[in-house]
């Protein structure tokens, strides 16, 4: 990718604890050189020091997509999404929520706290992978995104 491609400043947020589905992400990005830089935080806590660039997080890129795993131990996915949404500086940042849940109140709770979308993680590692690419071919290379310079 060039450096004066349009997405070649794209940076995306994984949060995600569990490190097989973070390995077939950043693997994902990788095999398919997929646009855009992925960062990872392991916590819902971490996340939020990261978009709010507080503690080690203070120098932290601001990413203009998160891809937001629900199943969060201690502040969990809901509690990101909430916290986002309700954070004028940090509302227009497009969410994808990835889980494992088919619970359909799960997905309900999620798009009632504004998720842009979610998506129902497979378990094939192949139908993983081109699930990331898909979505990064959207919300990445096709959809337009807020600017991470521009605040409310």
């Amino acid at each position: 990718m060039s450096e004066d491609g349009p997405t070649a400043a794209v940076d995306v947020l994984l949060v995600e604890d569990n490190s097989g589905d973070v390995t077939l992400v950043e693997r994902a990005f990788d095999e398919r050189d997929l646009p855009g830089t992925l960062h990872t935080a392991r916590t819902g806590s971490d996340a939020l020091d990261w978009l709010n660039q507080r503690g080690e997080y203070a120098d932290a890129p601001m990413p203009e997509i998160v891809l937001l795993d629900l199943n969060l131990p201690a502040t969990s996915g809901h509690d990101v999404l909430r916290e986002i949404k309700s954070t004028p500086e940090l509302r227009q940042l497009p969410v994808v929520v990835l889980t494992s849940s088919q619970a359909t109140a799960d997905l309900e709770e999620a798009y009632e706290q504004h998720a842009n979308a979610c998506l129902i993680k497979p378990v094939d590692p192949e139908e993983f992978a081109d699930r990331i690419e898909t979505l990064t071919d959207f919300w990445i290379s096709t959809a337009v995104l807020p600017s991470s310079s521009s605040s409310q």
